[in-house]
């Protein structure tokens, strides 16, 4: 196998992936961050992530990086089971800071005042 036809494969492999994270995490993300927004002091970053990363003019690796922590939230397994009182959401909030970190610079105003606003209805769709 050529180099060219091994990163054609690897890169059909992340876009399904991607096709895939952003699928999950629209079926299961506003039902958690409801169920659970009282209990998240960091529901406002990751409202901003979700917006960012639907965004459409957000790079592709944006994307990805925001959609793979937000699936890692959506998630109904993870490193610390998020029943636990305190610790539950730890491991969460990491994978979540670390995405922000990297995608800082594409996060825009527009991203933030979508957060704040769904916060203010009540974290609604």
């Amino acid at each position: 196998m050529s180099f060219e036809t091994s990163f054609e494969a690897d890169l059909s492999l992340d876009v399904a992936k991607l096709a895939r994270d952003e699928a999950y995490v629209r079926r299961g993300f506003w039902a958690k961050v409801r169920r659970i927004a009282s209990a998240l002091p960091f529901v406002e970053d990751l409202l901003t992530a979700y917006y960012c990363a639907f965004d459409r003019d957000t790079p592709r690796h944006v994307q990805a990086a925001l959609l793979g922590a937000l699936a890692y939230f959506v998630l109904p397994f993870d490193i610390i089971p998020d029943m636990l009182p305190v610790l539950g959401y730890t491991d969460d909030a990491a994978v979540l800071a670390t995405a922000l970190k990297l995608a800082a610079s594409h996060i825009r105003p527009e991203h933030r005042a979508a957060a704040k606003r769904a916060l203010a209805r009540g974290v609604t769709q």
